[in-house]
């Protein structure tokens, strides 16, 4: 099948979906004031003041481990002064997105260990952002949302498309070695990465974050013509080697040698960047908070 074929299909699937989530009209409106230049903190503030309990998350999240600040932040104004206006925006998308795709009708244990992991690639995203700035700048805020987003297509999948997702599962049963990338190609003729980037699309995100989530899994691909793409896949490889248990017996695949060599990473750093990782993760328990999972 091709390229425009599998577009196609992925448009079709997704777009017959119906109360698919969209993003809260405050962070529409936050991105569109983001875009203009003249833009200030108390008008950020004005527009996250018309949805409060947004508000909320956005200083809980400002004033948590995950940013480390040295006093208490207790207004919005505040917050956009102190950790900047990319990184309320990345905020308010990344606690939508958890409030967007809470099910009663799908496995808990699936839904804690979809979370966990999305959880993970973001911080590790954000770290490599930190780490890496030889290959063009990557917001680490941008970067974190892009890791938290990237599997999205899965949520997609088990929430929105349950035939679908019960077709890969028990395709699944019979087969534990082949990527779930690949597995979804063969058995639906798409993948979650391919819905996902749709879905991004649709939410009208930045194009790069979207791009990320759709080539995660093969950047090389996109050729590696963009930074963010690389730190995804990167982290969301580490991820999954940080926190692999027993219980973990899916396939986990490979780093890009592509990627490890665009981005100047040897297997010592992915040892440093796993234990930054784990450092950084139990400092993100208020986002486990919001994703019901602590």
């Amino acid at each position: 099948m091709s390229t425009a074929a599998i577009d196609n299909k992925v448009q079709m699937v997704v777009s017959n979906i119906r109360n698919l989530p969209t993003p809260p009209i405050v962070f529409n409106q936050i991105q569109k004031a983001i875009n203009d230049p003249n833009v200030s903190a108390a008008q950020i503030a004005s527009i996250l003041s018309e949805d409060p309990a947004m508000s909320v998350k956005v200083l809980k999240l400002t004033n948590s481990a995950f940013y480390g600040l040295s006093r208490e932040v207790d207004s919005v104004k505040q917050a956009v002064v102190i950790i900047g206006l990319e990184a309320v925006k990345n905020l308010v998308l990344s606690a939508s997105v958890l409030d967007m795709f809470k099910s009663k009708h799908i496995d808990q244990e699936y839904q804690e260990r979809f979370w966990r992991h999305s959880l993970a690639t973001g911080i590790c995203a954000r770290l490599i952002a930190r780490r890496i700035q030889g290959r063009g700048m990557v917001d680490p805020d941008t970067a974190f949302s892009s890791g938290l987003l990237h599997d999205v297509g899965k949520m997609v999948l088990s929430c929105h498309l349950p035939n679908e997702h019960k077709n890969f599962l028990e395709a699944r049963a019979k087969d534990p070695e082949t990527m779930d990338f690949e597995l979804e190609d063969n058995v639906l003729g798409f993948n979650h990465a391919q819905v996902g980037g749709f879905l991004a699309a649709t939410w009208k995100l930045p194009e790069k974050l979207a791009d990320s989530i759709t080539y995660h899994h093969a950047p090389a691909e996109q050729g590696l013509t963009d930074p963010i793409t690389s730190f995804i896949h990167l982290a969301n490889h580490i991820a999954k080697e940080t926190f692999k248990d027993d219980t973990d017996s899916g396939p986990r695949g490979e780093a890009s040698p592509e990627v490890m060599a665009y981005l100047q990473i040897d297997e010592s750093k992915l040892e440093e960047l796993s234990e930054a990782l784990r450092e950084e993760y139990v400092k993100a328990e208020t986002f486990m908070q919001m994703a019901g999972l602590a």
